[in-house]
Order: structure tokens, then C-alpha cells, then sequence
């Protein structure tokens, strides 16, 4: 046991530094080059002055330090992931081996597509209907941290949407769910995907509902596919 947590203690020790270090390249980023002019261009042709405002001393280095923190995460990744596969690996058979680094991978490569449909996507739709509201009456004053929030939220949100294929081959490899019940519920998650896609993404209603729904219910599919491959192998 003392082993087992004197490992943990080292890997852990290896996260923590990965992340702070890709942090500390980050926020020289940020703070060199124009990273932040580059992610409000979403927004930019709507704001009287092309800039985003801001309401308190701290709040573009709060920003910049926000923004260094997410590419810190994206950028020591690999290095997490690899600790934590060294970490778990030794208590794994070979089969749940493959089967672990392969829901691993696919996770991250599903939510990297759910964030960029996101921010190329759907909030440039997002953001031109919402501006399209106003009237002569309003002027929008739009401060970076309300932008960012909203921008981040969004991001997050069809990233974890796009976890629904790890979900259900999960649930299918755990025989709580088959192939046959996905297929009887293909209406219902059709009705469910254009639900989320409504909730989710703030807009005309259609074309940025349909920016989620199409690709969550075709990842709805892929899971039954994926589902499929799972119980014939189990057989």
C-alpha cells in the first residue's frame, strides 16, 4: 500500500508541474501575441468600438490568466493522461487495456471536435442572431468576461454532449443497454438530440439547433454501430 501511494504521490507530482509549466508558456502567450484579439473575432464586427469593455482594473489580466490556464490543460494533456495510464495500466488486464485507451482516445479526439464545432461554428450564428436583436433603442456594452463566459460555457457544453458515444458503448459493454434497445429508442433520441440542440445553443431556433442536433444524433448511430461491434465481439 505505502508503494502504491508513494507512486501516486510521484505522478501526481509530475501532473502538477506539467500543468503549471504549460500555464506559465501559456500566459507568455497570451500576454505576446494576440490571443485574445484572435478569439473575440466572433463578436468583434458587432461592438461599436471593435473592442470588448471592461469593468474592473483586474479583469483583462483575470482574463489573460483564465486563458493561459486553458491552454496550460491543453497543452500538459498528454502529460496527464500519460501519468494516470502509468498510474492504472499494472491493475488492467490486456483486453481492458485496449479497451481503456482506446475509450480514452476516442474521448478526447470527440471532445476536441464538439469545442471547434462550437467556436467556429455555432457561436458565430449564435452571435450574429442575438446582436441582430437590438434595436436604435440599445447600445451593447458587452465586458470580455460576460463574452468569454458565454463562449466558454457553450464550448463546454458540446464538448460534453460529444461524450455520447463513450457513454453508450460503455453502458453496451456493461450489458446494461443492447444494440436492439438503441435502435426501438432511435425516435426518441432523435426528438432528444434537436431538444438539446434548442437548449443549448442560443439562436435562430434552427440552423444553430440543427449545428447540434445533426451531429448528436449522427454520433447517436455510431453508437449503435459501435454497440453492435461490442456484443458480437462479447458473443
Amino acid at each position: 500500500m505505502l508503494d502504491h501511494v508513494e507512486e501516486l504521490r510521484r505522478r501526481l507530482f509530475w501532473i502538477v508541474g506539467a500543468m503549471a509549466a504549460a500555464t506559465a508558456i501559456g500566459l507568455f502567450v497570451v500576454l505576446t501575441f494576440p490571443v485574445i484579439r484572435f478569439l473575440e473575432l466572433p463578436i468583434r464586427p458587432y461592438l461599436p468600438s471593435h473592442k470588448l469593455a471592461f469593468t474592473h482594473p483586474t479583469e483583462p489580466f483575470d482574463i489573460s490568466l483564465h486563458t493561459a490556464f486553458a491552454f496550460g490543460i491543453a497543452l500538459s494533456l498528454p502529460v496527464v493522461v500519460q501519468q494516470i495510464w502509468g498510474f492504472v495500466r499494472p491493475a488492467l488486464t490486456r483486453r481492458e487495456e485496449r479497451v481503456t485507451a482506446v475509450a480514452i482516445g476516442g474521448s478526447v479526439v470527440l471532445f476536441v471536435a464538439g469545442v471547434s464545432l462550437a467556436w467556429g461554428v455555432v457561436l458565430p450564428l449564435a452571435v450574429q442572431w442575438l446582436m441582430g436583436l437590438q434595436t436604435d433603442a440599445l447600445t451593447p456594452v458587452i465586458t470580455a468576461h460576460e463574452y468569454f463566459a458565454f463562449a466558454i460555457d457553450m464550448a463546454l457544453a458540446f464538448g460534453l454532449s460529444f461524450q455520447l458515444p463513450i457513454v453508450i458503448v460503455g453502458l453496451a459493454w456493461l450489458e446494461i443497454v443492447t444494440p436492439e434497445r438503441l435502435v426501438a429508442f432511435r425516435r426518441y433520441a432523435l426528438f432528444g438530440s434537436v431538444a438539446v440542440g434548442a437548449l443549448l445553443t442560443p439562436g435562430d431556433l434552427v440552423w444553430t439547433t440543427l449545428a447540434l442536433a445533426t451531429p448528436l444524433y449522427a454520433l447517436y448511430e455510431l453508437s449503435i454501430v459501435a454497440a453492435r461491434r461490442v456484443a458480437s465481439r462479447r458473443a
